[in-house]
């Protein structure tokens, strides 16, 4: 029996464009490719290939966006979870190089999917990244040094006067703004990607739950509680969701949960007081915080960090606290909505890529940076399936280690790491 699974009680599902319902998969039909999730990075997948005329087949096991895509805080942040050094230490030289060069890849496809196809996402320009010390902002300062001389530009340096017209608080030092981020609404934007990719004849289906996925045989086979897809190729883009369907892939990935509240709206004055300049902020925190206006200018508020996915019991409780720390005005303000989900981390907080046999290709694990990476790997992953892997290669290049004794222990030695680098952002150290 089919598990039907509705949105999350958001304010995205609240505030969505579009509502309509996608069959369930019933039957055995075939494809050039079968792409299993419907999220950011295989809507993207799915859309560049269709564009390419290939005959795409979506399964999604709930609705549209309803994992990570669809829930997320909705800022474009450029880059990636983990340092130049280390991915140069990782594939070398010239990996990074090539890897470096795809640093604002992701954000480049959100901006042009919306252009192209008139997505109506609530886009906006620019993004903060705020320091709590003066060693976060020596850190950003070195980091922005580092990616100008590999020609990554477009990071201004703000010290404790000048970030204070970008976030009405005296509690950062600094930080820098990224006039190459942004934000959007996320459930909206890959559900105008999924209405773009239909319209070049992508067949999509929700309330279908993988089983299995055969992708050893010559021609792969996805198998669904009430039928199957037959394919030239499978692209396993399920994240945090994939869970234990690809038993090579599940010690790859930690999910780990994150929550997001939304106040009432805002009168004009406490937007404007709370971020002038409407950019959107996180915090440079082992455990961030981060908060944006919505269209609407309601303050949504998101962070906190719950390694194995697990829900936490009330999440205004969670994060009431530090939003009015930041913002003391918004103590008498009402939450309207709260919702938490999972993301997926990697052991080396770099996205996990690779093929599974010569047809099957897989992306997740993009560890907190999903709204770019997602897109940006959408991107190679179609054209890497198409014939040119030059960059999709050396993201499979990077080992990929299993999180040691798998989640049993992993969890509770990530909820140790977590509280260790917490305490030294809370010490400046």
């Amino acid at each position: 029996m089919q598990q039907h699974t509705e949105h999350t009680g958001s304010y995205y599902a609240a505030t969505a464009n579009d509502t309509k319902n996608r069959p369930a998969l019933e039957g055995d039909i075939e494809a050039d490719v079968c792409i299993v999730g419907g999220g950011f990075t295989g809507m993207v997948t799915g859309l560049t290939l269709a564009e390419l005329g290939y005959d795409v087949v979506i399964l999604e096991g709930a609705k549209v966006g309803w994992g990570a895509s669809g829930r997320n805080g909705g800022q474009i942040i450029n880059g990636f979870s983990r340092e130049i050094e280390y991915i140069e230490n990782t594939v070398g030289p010239e990996g990074a190089t090539a890897l470096a060069s795809l640093a604002l890849e992701g954000g480049n496809v959100i901006r042009e999917l919306v252009s192209r196809y008139g997505i109506k996402c609530d886009l906006k320009y620019g993004s903060v990244l705020a320091a709590c010390s003066t060693k976060q902002l020596r850190g950003m300062t070195e980091v922005r040094d580092m990616w100008a001389s590999r020609g990554r530009n477009g990071i201004e340096i703000l010290n404790s006067h000048a970030i204070r017209d970008h976030v009405g608080t005296d509690k950062y030092v600094g930080g820098w703004i990224d006039h190459k981020g942004g934000h959007i609404h996320p459930l909206n934007l890959v559900q105008g990607e999924a209405k773009a990719a239909e319209g070049l004849g992508t067949r999509i289906f929700e309330q279908t739950r993988v089983t299995e996925v055969d992708h050893q045989s010559a021609t792969p086979v996805v198998h669904t509680e009430s039928g199957s897809v037959t394919s030239r190729y499978v692209v396993l883009a399920g994240n945090a969701y994939l869970g234990k369907t690809v038993k090579q892939l599940y010690p790859k990935i930690l999910p780990a949960s994150t929550q997001i509240i939304v106040t009432e709206p805002l009168s004009d004055k406490m937007a404007n007081d709370i971020l002038p300049t409407d950019m959107c902020v996180e915090d440079a925190n082992y455990v961030l915080d981060y908060f944006r206006l919505t269209a609407d200018k309601r303050l949504l508020f998101g962070g906190g960090t719950v390694y194995g996915g697990e829900d936490v019991a009330d999440v205004e409780k969670a994060l009431r606290p530090n939003m009015e720390r930041l913002f003391p005005a918004t103590k008498d303000l009402k939450v309207d909505f709260g919702w938490q989900g999972n993301i997926a981390l990697t052991w080396s907080r770099l996205p996990h890529v690779g093929r599974l046999g010569s047809g099957t290709y897989f992306a997740h694990g993009y560890s907190g940076h999903g709204v770019t990476s997602s897109h940006m790997m959408g991107r190679l992953v179609a054209h890497a399936l198409h014939g040119d892997a030059t960059h999709f290669d050396v993201f499979a290049s990077m080992p990929a280690r299993s999180f040691p004794g798998g989640q049993l222990l992993s969890v509770p030695l990530s909820t140790l790491g977590c509280w260790w680098y917490s305490m030294r952002d809370k010490l400046g150290i």
